[in-house]
């Protein structure tokens, strides 16, 4: 067995070990949230103060016990992520048979995720002249999921010789705010740029953003403005994400893209 499936077997049985006492369902949601609050309100001051009461009325929920092992899930997370980068979020969502097999929620098999990704982002050739001239590339997910894809998109140019958290910034939309809070929390430990939205890529919906460290810290809603700045709009695909939803002190915020389907795209 390799130290990830260690982890990952960890980490259900972390959960496992309270299925009697709670529903499995809930407790994998608000544990995922309250990682995931816990990392924005880190670096992120925007709904600082909602965020913050939303992580202490999960919280109140739960004895002392259950509260002890959320750290102890995140820990084992960052730990797998360290041994071996994938989707171990997803992983685990799938070991626990907690998908919901009635609405379709199923999660792209990894090493399908990295074939793909190899096909879209491994090859250096068409890579550098395009972030020689623009400085980056932006990848779009409008189905993340656990981000599985991104995941393995950010290790195919890491492969192929390009430091993903300099040039790769991505904006991952789902509908389910679970894969959201899974997406956001393995990005944020990956250290990828990315903006991640809770919406409907389909109807152009949107509900909330998740700027991970690596977009606040990296300044990458300047970097984002820069560019859209810089390139006729017929030919940058996004549209622009409101002002008051930007991340303080950050300048203008990434844009949201109005593209519909589950593939991932590259600009």
């Amino acid at each position: 067995m390799s130290a990830t499936d260690r982890h990952i077997k960890t980490i259900q049985k972390l959960f496992n070990d309270h299925r009697q006492h709670h529903d499995i369902h809930s407790l994998f949601s608000d544990c995922m949230e309250m990682a995931a609050l816990s990392i924005a309100n880190a670096v992120d001051l925007r709904s600082y103060d909602d965020r913050e009461a939303r992580y202490l009325d999960i919280a109140g929920r739960y004895d002392r016990r259950t509260i002890e092992m959320f750290p102890k899930v995140l820990a084992e997370v960052t730990l797998a992520l360290e041994a071996e980068p994938c989707d171990i979020l997803g992983e685990v969502f799938s070991g626990l048979e907690i998908h919901n097999k009635y609405r379709g929620q199923f999660f792209t098999p990894y090493p399908v995720c990295q074939l793909m990704a190899q096909v879209t982002g491994g090859d250096r050739a068409s890579l550098e002249p395009l972030i020689a001239k623009k400085g980056f590339v932006t990848a779009v997910e409008p189905a993340c999921g656990a981000g599985a894809m991104i995941i393995a998109l950010s290790q195919a140019m890491r492969e192929a010789g390009i430091n993903y958290q300099q040039h790769l910034h991505v904006t991952a939309i789902d509908i389910d705010p679970r894969a959201v809070h899974m997406a956001f929390i393995q990005f944020s430990l990956l250290h990828i740029p990315a903006c991640v939205v809770l919406g409907d890529s389909l109807a152009g919906t949107t509900r909330d953003r998740w700027f991970t460290p690596a977009h606040i810290l990296g300044g990458w809603s300047r970097k984002l403005a820069r560019r859209r700045e810089s390139e006729p709009a017929a030919h940058f695909p996004v549209q622009s994400i409101p002002a008051e939803s930007q991340p303080t002190c950050q300048g203008p915020p990434p844009a949201l893209p109005p593209r519909r389907g589950e593939q991932l795209s590259l600009f």
